[in-house]
């Protein structure tokens, strides 16, 4: 295809000078791809070498692309946003010489640029919109982790994520035409709802918006029959969080759902935490494949590929990764447990730039050079948890949910605080059904000193007001919806693996906050 060749030339040439992308180059490759796997049922064998697929490249080139780029964006930011302008100006850095290859210590380090705190972003989102961009939406993160940061996006960086994302969604998720993704996220998240709701119909898929409803309506509607014209006889795809993930596990196997009620073929989780023992249980519930990535609102279109060796592999393609000690922000040692630091380049973030931005999520670097499929990319642990402090990176979040959720025992999404002892060491206070619950207690303690982790004591609460503050999970973005609402005259919901007679009917929804039907 002629046309597509000139556009992949395009959005090459655009890559190697650092030059505005086109997104109609972008668009024209992700219709073709589009296109082929309509005539041929399957991507061409040069897909990997399709923007963001991670093809390999030599890495002397790498390097002069990755000078290029930094110094690219470091001076879009000082000319065109208030808060690098002037950050740039009272250290004396010059954009134009800075060198993430050079010396730590030399004048044209790129260490040398200070790192941007997420509470900088939170707290003054419009400093680090360029002037010369046309902000067209705004994405609000969920705040689980605090106030919600506000990133703007122009319409240009909106259709090249979406024409990323469609195919990410054919390479990546194998969606095809006859498939149905549902996407059970709150609705309030605009910009992972416009992603997922875009690239599936671009692929030919049909898309369903569940939002994050109680989970046994959730349930319900993934296993009742669509009765669409050329679709799959039910949903074949869902992308949600680990939290409500965890909450439609409990339910379903709580209410006895089995694989063969459901037609799902893949899971896909991102936004928190995974722990290995909810991705086999999810997996044994929905007889599905349940995979994870790892993307942010602030910045995308850069995330992470998990390999088949369970690192997460990084691009670099769109953006710069660092791994940094969170104290020092010293580069972090192989074997070392560090935050990932992330530039996203120019010209793929053209509104909100950011350099050296402190993500807050914990990753650990391999000890060795890794020898899987994707080990010409840079690579970690998948995220270990947030940083918030240093017990944080003893006890990890990751730790904590292997040891809780392999306990079917325990209500998921499982509610646990962690406290740090005077003398060292962690308080686990974790929410059971009932106690005393000797036997597990008598099993997470064996399992904890098995994998050596650092607890000084576990308690055990039966009443979650008894216990310290938990940390808000996307799975408590609960909506409404009129479905949950007994009404005279209408049938109790059914049991698993019979058509629900209301959820058929694809009642309204609407969030807590302020919401409407």
């Amino acid at each position: 295809m002629f046309g597509t060749a000139l556009s992949q030339l395009r959005y090459g040439m655009a890559v190697l000078r650092n030059s505005r992308i086109r997104p109609q180059d972008l668009e024209r490759i992700a219709r073709d791809l589009v296109a082929t796997l309509e005539e041929f049922g399957a991507p061409g064998a040069d897909s990997a070498l399709l923007p963001g697929q991670a093809g390999q490249i030599d890495p002397e080139v790498r390097r002069t692309v990755t000078r290029r780029s930094l110094r690219a964006t470091a001076r879009a930011a000082v000319r065109h946003t208030a808060y690098y302008r002037h950050l740039f100006g009272e250290l004396g850095l010059d954009a134009d010489a800075l060198d993430p290859y050079a010396d730590g210590t030399g004048p044209d380090s790129w260490g040398r640029v200070p790192v941007t705190p997420k509470k900088a972003l939170r707290g003054m989102p419009g400093a680090f919109v360029s002037a010369a961009a046309r902000p067209a939406l705004a994405a609000l993160t969920t705040g689980t982790s605090g106030t919600p940061t506000a990133v703007w996006y122009s319409r240009a960086e909106l259709d090249v994520t979406i024409a990323l994302s469609t195919i990410s969604a054919v390479l990546g998720m194998g969606l095809r035409p006859h498939h149905t993704l549902a996407y059970a996220g709150c609705s309030r998240a605009t910009l992972p709802l416009l992603n997922a709701e875009e690239s599936t119909t671009r692929v030919g898929a049909s898309f369903l918006q569940f939002g994050t409803l109680e989970p046994a309506l959730a349930l319900d509607r993934l296993a009742a029959p669509l009765g669409l014209p050329g679709k799959a006889p039910q949903i074949t795809h869902l992308s949600t969080s680990a939290s409500y993930l965890s909450a439609l596990v409990h339910r379903a196997e709580r209410d006895g759902w089995r694989p063969g009620d459901f037609g799902l073929r893949s899971v896909g989780v991102g936004g928190e935490v995974l722990s290995g023992p909810l991705r086999e249980r999810a997996e044994a519930v929905f007889g599905a494949r349940v995979t994870s990535s790892y993307l942010m609102t602030e910045t995308l279109p850069s995330g992470g590929t998990p390999c088949g060796a369970g690192h997460l592999h990084h691009t670099t393609e769109f953006g710069h990764l660092e791994v940094l000690d969170p104290r020092t922000w010293e580069p972090t040692p192989p074997g070392g447990t560090g935050v990932i630091v992330h530039t996203p380049y120019f010209p793929y973030r053209e509104c909100t730039l950011l350099l050296r931005y402190a993500t807050g999520d914990l990753v650990r670097r391999p000890a060795t050079a890794p020898g899987c499929e994707l080990a010409h990319l840079p690579a970690t642990s998948e995220v270990l948890g947030r940083w918030t402090g240093q017990l944080s990176t003893a006890l990890t979040t990751r730790d904590l949910l292997d040891l809780i959720e392999a306990e079917p025992e325990v209500p998921l999404p499982a509610r646990y605080a962690v406290t740090e002892q005077p003398g060292g060491g962690a308080l686990v206070h974790l929410l059971v059904p009932a106690l005393p619950a000797t036997a597990l207690r008598a099993r997470l303690e064996e399992r904890a000193a098995a994998a050596g982790l650092p607890l000084a004591g576990l308690v055990l609460y039966d009443d979650r007001s008894a216990m310290p503050p938990t940390s808000p999970l996307r799975a408590d973005l609960r909506e409404h919806s009129f479905e949950a609402v007994a009404r005279p005259g209408l049938p109790d919901r059914p049991g698993p693996g019979r058509t629900p007679a209301v959820a058929a009917h694809g009642g309204a929804a609407a969030c807590e906050e302020g919401g409407t039907a």
